[in-house]
């Protein structure tokens, strides 16, 4: 069975830890963060790092909305 891509967030969910897959030149890139906005068809989205990086509307194949980040043993 062939997986669904499917885009499960709205602009509701700023705020929200979500994972993102979207077209590039050559394939496909992953980000995943908290999404901070999404205005005039573009995503804004904060990884860990704390890097914002812009996603255009029109190039988003998959994103849903996912758990926060386990806590990484012996951080506390």
């Amino acid at each position: 069975m062939a997986a669904r891509l499917v885009i499960a967030i709205t602009s509701q969910d700023i705020g929200a830890r979500i994972t993102t897959r979207r077209r590039v030149p050559g394939g496909f890139r992953d980000v995943v963060g908290v999404l901070v906005s999404w205005a005039d068809g573009v995503l804004e989205v904060r990884k860990k790092d704390g890097t914002v990086v812009e996603i255009p509307e029109e190039t988003l194949v998959a994103a849903k909305v996912v758990p926060a980040a386990p806590p990484r043993p012996g951080r506390m």
